[in-house]
């Protein structure tokens, strides 16, 4: 059996296509949450600050930096109505979103998979009587190589993680927690917030375990394909388990 994967864009009204097009260096990766859009924005240009107030009216903004690298801003914005979404233009044509959507030069880019060509011709007729659109790729693809993000949505990542374990993994994050060597401690991080430094610690280690439990399905998709076993490590008793 083969798949089919189909690359387009597309242009209509649209605040995030319509600021890509306003700025030529600006790129635009938008996801899909369980009930908000996360946008992730950069631009290898110093910003000016017309483009900073205009990125901060599309949301909250979650990240903001600008160094020699360029620009990088990480907003989360509220989702808008989806009754006459692309979106569900997908659905009602049984093709499969791969995400993100991609903005830039004013378009906005899509990749879709089907299990039937005609669908995805069906899909690129359907937008064609309401919007521009240019198809950049039609391909026909192996069952095995079936992205793995086609079979876990981004937001089962950080299923059953509260809010506030969602903010110690942030802070520690951007404060260069994870980095090597380490950029602050424990007891640095705890500083910044109002809580005592035991209980940061232990929003920010619940957090990382339920993160890295909820990708170990994803985890075990990315390795399954492969034999190796660059570590020598020995097998655990559960895989071993598994393999009788």
């Amino acid at each position: 059996m083969s798949l089919h994967q189909a690359s387009f864009r597309v242009r209509h009204e649209c605040p995030y296509r319509e600021l890509s097009g306003r700025y030529p260096d600006l790129t635009i990766r938008e996801w899909y949450l369980s009930d908000c859009q996360v946008l992730e924005i950069t631009s290898a240009e110093t910003p000016t600050e017309e483009l900073l107030e205009d990125i901060r009216t599309l949301g909250t903004t979650l990240h903001e930096s600008v160094d020699d690298s360029g620009l990088h801003v990480v907003t989360q914005a509220c989702l808008c109505s989806l009754e006459e979404s692309i979106l569900e233009r997908f659905e009602a044509h049984n093709c499969l979103y791969q995400p993100p959507t991609v903005h830039r030069h004013g378009w906005e880019h899509y990749t879709v998979i089907a299990f039937d060509e005609a669908d995805v011709r069906a899909l690129l007729n359907d937008l064609e009587a309401d919007r521009d659109i240019e198809v950049l790729s039609k391909t026909a693809i192996a069952d095995q190589q079936l992205p793995h993000s086609m079979l876990m949505p981004v937001d089962r990542l950080f299923e059953d993680i509260t809010d506030r374990q969602l903010a110690a993994l942030q802070l520690a994050l951007e404060n260069g927690y994870y980095e090597q060597p380490r950029g602050t401690s424990l007891r640095e991080l705890a500083d910044m917030t109002s809580v005592a430094r035991s209980t940061y610690e232990e929003h920010l280690r619940k957090a990382e375990n339920k993160f890295l439990t909820n990708a170990g399905a994803l985890l075990r998709l990315v390795t399954a394909g492969t034999a190796t076993n660059p570590l020598q490590a020995e097998p655990s008793p559960t895989a071993e388990q598994n393999a009788d």
